[in-house]
């Protein structure tokens, strides 16, 4: 054993990468993004193309379930399965940044549009109240608007700092408040209609001169009417953003990952259909044609409590009601745009694009506070460059979030033929001639995709004008960052940015393990089948994994030295880290410093209270000489004769068990 006396500090290593949420928390961070639109999309849409509004706008949550397979196709090949890794891997770089770059649009515009509809709730609902009590002043709309925009940004910029864990939280408790307010919503709509009856909307399209751009007075829209549809539809098409964010948190989804986010993305559709879909068509039943636009456009949800039966006091607090959840499911938009577009830059950064001073983890946190104060820095600057404007922001909208569906869904088509690998879920309607399985689903969805945002190119001025000017400089950004960081570090090796501390003593308090758990030491980032293994079982008997890697000092005298921790051990736990988020499951990585591998490791078992230790098979030791040294190792650390762990040495092809 190695000589007794100071022994030098252990290396526990920390990231913020290593927090697992559930499915609820998850669908809960999406849907504070999808499920905001219900608050303003109606009107937009309505203006647009007519009372034939809702028909659209329900086709589009439906197509949105479909696009969702897309993603969760993707994340089942790759955890981290966002737009950038998907096109990267099908198209090359280039149009990967192409396609971050017009993601980002998206991600810039979600924050400030739904942070200043926020307050504008507010705004609105604390005018009435000044009205209602005769108090001759008003709180200017924009200005008012604008600054509680800014206000819930720096509020959610705080509580992305802290970590997802706070973040999705906060989203959990707005989405409860808010299928309150759903569901009281539906029950009194439907008693409404149950008292006036009702006509359902009409299906044919009015288009508004706006709506139709550069193709007005062309008389194309009705000459041709499935352009008509797709214009109508392209026009819808907003309600669906969200669908990235879902990719984004995907890494952080809890076992088991793929069922998981299957249900995660059911549960989205049943909400969005439930709220965005089923409440725009009773916005068109039940709020009156005069007033409906010209008092409500903006506010649909707030005009159906002002028409529904009852009392006009029992229906201005449903009002109060309404404008309250409106004010905190906005709010919660806000923060699922810093949470998507973290994730995003993370992708990016990972690649080399970014230079590595943005992944820097916070010292205390561990989260990317660098990206989150960039991103965070842009919406305050859109929110304040468009002093307040909606109309402005949500025309452009929507551009970001189309092409970033084309280009993901057109790399899916494309990976289902270069990457042949099983999937563990992908999306139906394949059929299979001879060899080659072709895609028929996901071509499908495809060209509808590419189909509709070629139509907004030339239905939607602002949009394409600001979007393709954004996209286009934040692409020339990620151009310029490449190349001088690949200047400037030559190749690139996606490497985790870990925090680390030093603690004298492993104890099970002290490192954050429960009793009970399993070791499993490392040292190869390329050899991990005995980790994936434990993994594996430890998913079913809620048992914490410890993964200590060993340094080995040949020369060591225990002097209470603090090792370092070198890129060779950052590459080790970038692999750990990958494994364990492909698994959904905590792992706690350590590194010691030894003169004998074995004997560091039997101790971590043995102060950590370990129930197990899973060892990969030596290329130079047969396994029963493994288990001996091991032995050997244990029987000088462990005081009690009686105690047992269970040593395991797994290879691809074989698990081997031992009682020690």
């Amino acid at each position: 054993p190695a000589p007794s006396g100071p022994r030098p500090q252990v290396i526990v290593v920390t990231t913020a990468m290593l927090v697992f949420i559930s499915y609820w928390r998850a669908a809960a961070i999406v849907l504070c993004d999808m499920a905001s639109t219900v608050y303003y999309i109606g009107g937009i849409v309505e203006q647009a193309i007519g009372k034939a509004a809702p028909w659209y706008i329900g086709a589009v949550m439906l197509f949105a379930y479909a696009v969702r397979g897309v993603y969760i196709e993707s994340c089942a090949m790759f955890v981290r399965g966002g737009v950038y890794r998907v096109v990267k891997e099908a198209m090359g770089g280039t149009l990967a940044k192409l396609s971050v770059s017009a993601l980002m649009f998206d991600y810039v515009l979600t924050g400030p549009i739904s942070g200043v509809s926020a307050g504008q709730y507010i705004v609105g609902l604390a005018n009435e109240l000044l009205h209602v009590v005769h108090l001759p002043i008003a709180i200017p709309s924009a200005a008012g608007s604008a600054a509680i925009a800014v206000a819930i940004t720096l509020y959610f910029w705080h509580q992305n700092i802290l970590g997802i864990e706070e973040s999705s939280d906060k989203a959990m408790k707005i989405m409860g408040v808010t299928t309150v307010m759903v569901v009281v919503m539906i029950l009194w709509c439907g008693a409404t209609l149950w008292t006036r009856g009702a006509t359902l909307p009409p299906f044919d399209l009015h288009f508004s001169d706006e709506a139709l751009g550069w193709l007005g007075g062309t008389g194309w829209e009705k000459k041709i009417g499935a352009l008509g549809i797709l214009i109508a539809f392209g026009h819808s098409i907003l309600a669906m953003s969200g669908e990235e964010s879902l990719a984004q948190v995907n890494r952080e989804i809890a076992y088991p990952k793929v069922p998981n986010l299957i249900r995660a993305g059911f549960i989205i559709f049943l909400f969005s259909m439930l709220t965005t879909g089923l409440i725009s068509f009773f916005a068109v039943l039940i709020i009156p044609d005069d007033v409906r636009m010209s008092a409500y456009s903006d506010n649909l949800v707030g005009g159906l409590a002002m028409y529904v039966v009852g009392p006009l006091s029992v229906r201005l607090v449903l009002r109060a009601f309404v404008v309250v959840v409106g004010f905190l499911i906005l709010a919660g938009a806000v923060n699922t745009a810093i949470v998507g577009s973290n994730g995003v830059l993370n992708r990016v950064a990972e690649d080399g694009v970014l230079a590595d001073w943005f992944r820097l983890p916070h010292r205390r946190y561990g989260t990317t506070h660098r990206i989150i104060n960039m991103v965070v820095g842009l919406q305050i600057f859109t929110i304040v460059a468009s002093r307040g404007n909606v109309y402005a922001l949500g025309e452009a909208y929507a551009f970001g979030v189309v092409w970033s569906f084309v280009f993901k869904a057109l790399s899916m088509v494309m990976l289902r033929f270069k990457d042949r690998r099983p999937r563990e879920w992908r999306v139906p309607l394949n059929v299979r001639v001879g060899r080659w399985e072709l895609p028929i689903g996901l071509t499908l969805i495809f060209l509808v995709l590419l189909a509709t945002a070629l139509v907004n190119l030339v239905t939607k001025k602002v949009a394409t004008q600001w979007g393709v000017a954004f996209t286009i400089v934040f692409f020339v950004i990620f151009w310029i960052s490449e190349h001088v960081r690949r200047r400037n570090s030559g190749a690139v090796q996606h490497l985790e940015k870990f925090n680390v501390r030093y603690t004298p003593e492993l104890e099970p308090e002290i490192v954050g393990v429960r009793p009970g758990c399993k070791v499993v030491p490392v040292r190869d980032p390329k050899n991990l089948q005995h980790l994936d293994r434990a993994l594996q079982d430890a998913e079913t008997e809620d048992a914490d994994v410890v993964v200590p890697t060993v340094k080995v000092e040949r020369e060591l005298v225990a002097t209470g030295t603090n090792p370092n921790f070198t890129p060779d051990e950052q590459a080790i736990f970038t692999a750990v880290v990958d494994l364990a988020e492909k698994h959904g499951k905590t792992v706690v990585p350590l590194v010691l410093t030894s003169n004998d591998v074995y004997f560091a490791i039997a101790r971590t078992a043995q102060e950590l209270g370990a129930r197990e230790v899973i060892l990969g098979r030596s290329g130079k030791l047969a396994p029963d000489v493994q288990a001996e040294a091991f032995a050997i190792r244990w029987g000088a650390v462990e005081p009690n004769p009686d105690r047992e762990v269970k040593v395991r040495i797994v290879s691809s092809r074989e698990d081997l068990r031992f009682a020690v």
